[in-house]
C-alpha cells in the first residue's frame, strides 16, 4: 500500500499525502490543537480565542496542505512573460493563511482590535479616582522582571544556556518581546513581537493568548495570598460621575502625550483613543456597533487563525519554547503580584477606602481581570461591587503595557 501511495503517478504530478508524510512532532501538535479544541468547546475557555486558534494549529501541522502562515504557492502570472519563451512567468503567490499572517507581520490587526477595544471603554472610574493608575503601573512589574530575568539570566553567553540543550540564549529583543507577556494583552505582546523578534512570534502570541484565557485559574490564588480578610471586605463607594466633556478630551490629550513622548507606541494607544473618542463624542453610533461587534469579532477570528497557523511543529516544539512558556507565566504572577501589593499601598494611604482586590486588574486582560475582582470580592462580601473600580486600574495597564512595548520597539527593534 505504501508503495503505491508513492509511485510514480503520484511523483510525477506533484501529489502527495499528508498521511504518509505526517512526521511524530506534526502528530504532537495536531494533539496540541485538539486539546485546545477541547477547552474550547467543552470546557468554554476563551472559545473566541481558543476555538481558531486550535484549528490553526491543525491545519498548519498537516504536511501537503499547503495551510501554514509560511506557505506559498507556485503560479502562472497572466501579466509577465518570459522573453524567450514567450510563456508566462512562474511566480510565488501568498497562500490563505500566509496573506492573512500579513496582517500580524505588517502590524495592521493589533491597532485595529485596539480602535475596537477603546469603544467598549470607559475612562470615567480612571477620570474619577486617578490614583487607581498606580495599580496599573504596579502590573508592570512583570514585564520587567521577566525581561531583565531573560537578558541577564538566559541571555546569549550566560552560564545558563550551557547547560541547557539547544538553546543558545535571548537577544535583548527577545527578551523584551517575552516579556510584554506579562502585560496579559495578546495584540500589545503581537505588536511587540512582530515589531521586534518575529522568529518567535508564534510561541509569545500563543502563550499570551493562553494566559488570558487562563486569568481565572492563574490571579484568584494568588489574590488572596496577598491579602487579609478585613482588606478584601472593604466597600468602595460608586465612583463619581465624569462630564462628557472630560471624557472627549482625556483620549485627545492622551493621544498627543503618548505621539509626542513614546511615538513608537502611537499605533495602539493611536486606534484605542480613537475608539473611546467614538464612543464618547455621541456622533457616532452606528460606528460603535459595528467595531464592538462584528469587527472586533472578524478581527479576532483572523488573529487566532493566522497564530495558530504559524505554530508549526518544526518552529514551535523547540527548547526556546518552553522557555518562553515558562517565563510568560512568571510575568503574568509577577503582574498580579505587582499590581496586589500596589494596591495595598493604597489601602493604607486612603485610610482603608480601596480594596486591594482591584490589584490585580493591574494587568490589561479586558475585562476578565475585572470580572475576577467583582467575583472575588463579592466571595468575601457580598455588598462589594467592585467591577468598575476595577476598570481604572483595568485601562490604565493597557495605556501603559502599550507605552513600555513602544519604549523597547524604540530601542530594540531592528
Amino acid at each position: 500500500m505504501t508503495d503505491f501511495l508513492n509511485s510514480s503517478i503520484f511523483l510525477s504530478s506533484g501529489y502527495s499525502l499528508g498521511l504518509v508524510e505526517i512526521t511524530v512532532p506534526q502528530v504532537i501538535m495536531l494533539v496540541i490543537g485538539l486539546f485546545f479544541a477541547y477547552l474550547a468547546i467543552a470546557k468554554k475557555y476563551e472559545p473566541l480565542l481558543l476555538l481558531p486558534l486550535a484549528f490553526g494549529i491543525i491545519i498548519a501541522n498537516v504536511p501537503g496542505a499547503g495551510l501554514s502562515a509560511y506557505d506559498y504557492f507556485v503560479s502562472a502570472d497572466p501579466v509577465l512573460v518570459d522573453p524567450e519563451t514567450g510563456l508566462p512567468l512562474l511566480v510565488q503567490r501568498p497562500g490563505l493563511l500566509n496573506f492573512l499572517y500579513s496582517g500580524i507581520l505588517f502590524v495592521i490587526f493589533p491597532p485595529l482590535i485596539f480602535l475596537c477595544i477603546g469603544t467598549m471603554t470607559d475612562f470615567g472610574p480612571l477620570i474619577a479616582n486617578p490614583r487607581t493608575a498606580l495599580i496599573g503601573l504596579g502590573g508592570q512589574l512583570g514585564i520587567f522582571i521577566a525581561f531583565f530575568g531573560s537578558l541577564f539570566l538566559l541571555g546569549g553567553g550566560s552560564w545558563l544556556t550551557s547547560i541547557i540543550p539547544g538553546f543558545d540564549g535571548f537577544s535583548a529583543a527577545q527578551a523584551a518581546s517575552i516579556a510584554i507577556i506579562g502585560s496579559s494583552d495578546g495584540p500589545t505582546a503581537i505588536f511587540a513581537a512582530s515589531r521586534m523578534a518575529p522568529e518567535i512570534l508564534s510561541t509569545v502570541a500563543i502563550a499570551a493568548f493562553s494566559y488570558m484565557a487562563l486569568v481565572p485559574f492563574i490571579q484568584p490564588p494568588i489574590m488572596r495570598w496577598l491579602t487579609t480578610d478585613k482588606e478584601r471586605q472593604v466597600i468602595m463607594p460608586a465612583p463619581k460621575n465624569i462630564s462628557q466633556r472630560k471624557k472627549i478630551l482625556f483620549p485627545v490629550l492622551m493621544t498627543l502625550v503618548v505621539l509626542l513622548f513614546v511615538p513608537a507606541a502611537g499605533a495602539l494607544v493611536g486606534m484605542f483613543m480613537l475608539g473611546n473618542l467614538i464612543r464618547e463624542s455621541g456622533v457616532a453610533g452606528r460606528y460603535i456597533d459595528t467595531l464592538q461587534n462584528a469587527f472586533l469579532n472578524i478581527l479576532t477570528l483572523l488573529v487566532a487563525l493566522s497564530i495558530g497557523a504559524s505554530a508549526t511543529a518544526d518552529r514551535f516544539l523547540t527548547t526556546t519554547t518552553i522557555i518562553v512558556v515558562v517565563l510568560g507565566l512568571i510575568a503574568f504572577a509577577f503582574g498580579t503580584i505587582g499590581g496586589v501589593l500596589i494596591a495595598k499601598l493604597l489601602y493604607k494611604t486612603s485610610g482603608g477606602k480601596i480594596n486591594p482586590l482591584i490589584g490585580n486588574s493591574g494587568v490589561s486582560a479586558m475585562p476578565m481581570a475585572a470580572r475576577i475582582s467583582q467575583k472575588v470580592g463579592q466571595q468575601y462580601n457580598p455588598q462589594n461591587h467592585l467591577l468598575m473600580h476595577a476598570m481604572g486600574p483595568i485601562v490604565s495597564s493597557t495605556i501603559l503595557s502599550a507605552i513600555v512595548a513602544g519604549i523597547f520597539i524604540a530601542f530594540l527593534a531592528g
